[in-house]
């Protein structure tokens, strides 16, 4: 296409009538998912040298749109990591619900701004469903209010700013127009198991680090109520539905009433764990953590929704908003649900309509089906590792394995070898001051076959590692 200096508008308008882009960008897409299964679970040297590709200078002039599809498709796809195969179990990344994945490649077309319902009715009814759905899903008390945002580490900072904000207030003290400068003293109690994330929002919210109350945690990561300091008004409690190592969760049936006695605020940290809630058979796990205050969650971890969907729930709608509110002459409420007032974001993507797509699909008994095969499929991988004279060093209470050699350079030298094979893909945790390798089993591609394949990559370089 020739362009002509000053007119990229005209230009641009004429590419948005072009089908055969859209059409072959999907052929791109469909290309990808068909080969996903068989690339190597992490890109081969070849494939990252390809990305030199990309690393140029500015170009002068407008490019051509099909030309950069090819480029990005031709370099770009084989230095992708095969997150949505089979065989990655690393980070605790889902894999992607078919529907879902559409919708989001219809949403992407729409490119909504989910800030208002004046600037998009379609994403802010579809918000209020998803609060409603989610709410019931997780056997939350009715009416509690949830954000949709990046991810769980935005939604603790949210959930946590609502207990901080809701605390001082029940002092007298109106944080947001007050400041923190001399405000009443907060209790802040983690366990010592907490997610980094955790720590992170409460930096940024004031709150500090060296201040806080840590409480020691059980063999599994739990924290133990015996170690908890007197709890009141004034304490901020941070539970965890999921140690981003072991998977296990903390007792909330024997923690959660005592803290709602005492008036405290509890924040329960669920990032992957919350889903197993919607499990008859695991609900056990999270048993008492609908008296908590506030919860994050991330729905492209357990649930397979795509990249980014993180979500915070809050028990008192006006807590959550009042800690985030913000106001403008140009920004009318509209009598509809206005999602900015959920987050910390005014100009947001649509991903609530992903997430929507999803939770349609599955319907609650494949949300509950697709919860337990996770977990499923972690026992028997922890069970065929076992068999292999690996040590699993975690009850796989739900989808976290974490093994190692019995030997620090071994298993060290066996994980890189694994990483490295292409085979399969998981990565590495300090657990009770020992290296181990981390297997997260989160994505609904994962067969008995990606298992028993993933097994013997890591027989093999157990093997190769002791030579």
């Amino acid at each position: 296409m020739k362009k002509e200096k000053g007119k990229i508008s005209a230009i641009m308008r004429e590419q948005a009538l072009d089908k055969g882009l859209l059409e072959k960008a999907g052929r791109c897409a469909q290309d990808y998912l068909d080969s996903v299964l068989d690339r190597p679970v992490f890109p081969e040297e070849k494939d990252l040298e390809g990305l030199v590709e990309f690393r140029h200078a500015l170009p002068e002039e407008p490019g051509d749109p099909g030309e950069i599809l090819d480029r990005l498709h031709r370099f770009g796809s084989p230095a992708t990591v095969a997150q949505v195969g089979g065989r990655y179990f690393g980070f605790v990344n889902g894999g992607v619900v078919p529907a879902s994945l559409a919708v989001k490649w219809l949403v992407d077309s729409w490119d909504q701004n989910a800030a208002l319902y004046a600037m998009s009715p379609i994403v802010s009814v579809l918000e209020e469903v998803c609060e409603g759905w989610l709410v019931d899903l997780f056997g939350l008390p009715e009416g509690s209010a949830a954000g949709f945002i990046g991810g769980s580490a935005t939604a603790n900072l949210c959930g946590i700013a609502a207990g901080r904000d809701h605390l001082l207030a029940q002092c007298g003290w109106e944080a947001s127009s007050k400041g923190l400068f001399g405000a009443p003293e907060l209790k802040v109690v983690v366990g010592d198991g907490a997610h980094a994330t955790v720590f992170k929002a409460l930096s940024i919210l004031g709150l500090g680090r060296e201040r806080l109350v840590r409480v020691p945690t059980d063999g599994q990561g739990r924290l133990r109520p015996d170690g908890l300091p007197a709890l009141d008004e004034r304490t901020l409690l941070i539970l965890q539905a999921g140690n981003v190592s072991s998977g296990a969760f903390d007792p909330f049936a024997e923690i959660c009433p005592w803290a709602r006695k005492a008036g405290a605020w509890v924040h329960i940290d669920g990032a992957f764990g919350l889903w197993a809630a919607a499990s008859a058979r695991l609900r056990h796990l999270t048993a008492g953590m609908e008296l908590a205050d506030s919860w994050s969650v991330d729905a492209h971890k357990t649930l397979n929704a795509p990249y980014d969907s993180g979500i915070v729930l809050c028990r008192r709608r006006e807590a959550l908003t009042g800690a985030l509110q913000m106001s403008g002459s140009y920004i009318a409420p509209s009598g509809h649900r206005d999602g900015m007032h959920y987050t910390l974001d005014m100009s947001r993507r649509a991903r609530a309509v992903e997430l929507w797509a999803c939770l349609a699909a599955l319907g609650r008994r494949g949300v509950a089906e697709l919860v337990e095969d996770l977990h499923d499929k972690a026992v028997l991988f922890a069970h065929a590792l076992a068999r292999e004279g690996f040590h699993i060093l975690n009850e796989v209470c739900f989808n976290q394995v974490l093994v190692s050699c019995g030997d620090l350079r071994l298993t060290e030298r066996t994980l890189a070898l694994v990483q490295g094979s292409g085979e399969c893909w998981c990565g590495s945790a300090q657990w009770d001051g020992e290296f181990v390798m981390r297997v997260s089993v989160c994505s609904y591609r994962t067969t008995a076959e990606d298992i028993e394949r993933s097994v013997r990559a890591f027989v093999r370089a157990r093997e190769e590692a002791r030579l």
